[in-house]
């Protein structure tokens, strides 16, 4: 039989109805209950209009197999994470489809310790169980208890515990939560903010939770949705910008003129701020820009680990190495005392706090950055034949290369710049970046000549 079409690299997503419905996440419950074998299971989901349903059927399925469920309600991706640890549960599962269109909804799961469920680690069996559908009688007798149980409090003091609350100067701050789940974490820091007297005022965009996305996807990817970001940034004179997509285990930063700033310089500018308070840390970083990453860490006494792509390949790194901060160019950003986590919420704090304990606006804190290593940013290709196109590429640019590296794709090196060319684990898409050593018309031209080729 066919593997079941929803079930991904890292995690379940898929079409509602034919892909994913009320059966299969009930299937989803009996099975994660047969393979992880848990007492207890923290569940929450997103804001989309099929979530609540797909979140019943699951807790459904969980309880029919004894497990005890505690549902923590709208909530974000990183709050399962938070809540499987504290409530030491033997797992968790948030029905989201994070930035994915209003038509689809999708699972991300977790073990004890907030580790994940990926392919390699448990998702397959899973899958197999789904497909498979033989499970055990249902024991009336033997159900799992269910209780709503909230988390905020606890979880909103972990995040304080980043920043020094005392050493924010005035902020303001454009807040654009994509009519995601963000926004009630927005509102529990705020008043953190106010009664501790921290001024930082937060011109709030698209806050409330809305599944039928008024304002678009929550994805600020796309180019076409950083807009409303953009001008709020310039018309209220901020000195930040902050967009999350739909679960926000991504943040995605803007500069006080607007604009939108890489993930890829962010990571940056974290790990050197990790490595001022503990030297000599290892860095996860991924495989698709790395030369600004590298030379920073270096510099900084630290030592750069390079990782594949993806965040139950990062986070297993983390533990392995031990690693004190990890950073994609995705604007996923993990923390080792965030259980090896990623987080949407850690990073902006932290770089709030930057901004005022070095008295820099974000550009000047970034500049240097962008113009050492200028970079493309990721540049998504659909094409009938992927492999067969990258490898038209690796064909044409091998032989001159200085450096091949297959940990991700394929990445070439020269002596000048560099690219990464990949398929991607959650679409139907190639991806491509490009970076320079401090020449952006070099990096604009060979990013033109591998699409040409790639494309072609």
């Amino acid at each position: 039989m066919n593997k079941i079409a929803c079930f991904k690299a890292y995690d379940i997503r898929g079409q509602l109805g034919a892909e994913l419905n009320e059966d299969i996440a009930y299937r989803i419950g009996r099975a994660y209950a047969a393979a992880v074998k848990p007492v207890s299971v923290v569940v929450g989901g997103d804001m989309r209009l099929s979530t609540e349903s797909l979140k019943q059927a699951l807790t459904n399925g969980l309880q029919e197999s004894g497990v005890n469920v505690l549902d923590i309600g709208l909530c974000g991706t990183e709050e399962v994470y938070f809540a499987t640890i504290h409530l030491e549960t033997g797992g968790g599962i948030v029905v989201t489809a994070s930035h994915n269109p209003e038509n689809y909804n999708g699972m991300k799961l977790v073990c004890k310790g907030a580790r994940p469920i990926s392919s390699g680690t448990g998702l397959n069996k899973i899958e197999r169980l789904v497909r498979e559908n033989d499970f055990a009688a249902v024991d009336p007798s033997k159900y799992g208890r269910y209780e709503e149980i909230s988390v905020l409090d606890a979880y909103v003091d972990h995040l304080m515990g980043y920043i020094q609350a005392a050493a924010i100067k005035p902020l303001k701050l454009v807040v654009n939560a994509g009519n995601g789940v963000a926004g009630h974490i927005i509102d529990a820091i705020e008043q953190r903010f106010q009664a501790a007297q921290v001024p930082v005022e937060f011109i709030k965009l698209h806050h409330q939770p809305d599944g039928s996305f008024p304002n678009g996807i929550p994805n600020p990817l796309l180019e076409e949705n950083r807009q409303d970001t953009i001008d709020a940034v310039l018309k209220h004179s901020a000195d930040m910008g902050i967009a999350w997509d739909g679960d926000f285990d991504r943040c995605f930063l803007f500069d006080e003129q607007g604009r939108f700033i890489e993930g890829y310089y962010i990571v940056g500018l974290l790990a050197e701020a990790f490595l001022s308070n503990y030297p000599g840390s290892k860095i996860i970083h991924d495989p698709r820009l790395t030369w600004n990453t590298i030379d920073i860490v270096t510099k900084s006494g630290g030592v750069p680990v390079l990782s594949k792509a993806g965040h139950s390949f990062i986070k297993e790194r983390m533990r392995e190495e031990d690693a004190v901060y990890g950073g994609e160019m995705s604007a996923h950003h993990y923390f080792r005392d965030f259980y090896y986590c990623d987080s949407g919420m850690i990073p902006w704090l932290l770089v709030a706090e930057l901004l005022c304990q070095r008295s820099q606006s974000l550009s000047a804190l970034v500049d240097d950055q962008i113009a050492c290593y200028p970079s493309s940013g990721e540049i998504n290709s659909k094409l009938a034949d992927p492999q067969a196109a990258i490898q038209r590429v690796t064909d044409h640019f091998q032989s001159s290369a200085l450096e091949i590296d297959r940990t991700d794709g394929i990445s070439l090196e020269f002596e000048s710049w560099r690219f990464n060319l990949r398929c991607s684990n959650t679409e139907p898409v190639v991806r491509l970046n490009v970076e320079s050593k401090g020449d952006l018309n070099l990096m604009q031209g060979k990013t033109e000549e591998i699409l040409s080729i790639l494309r072609a």
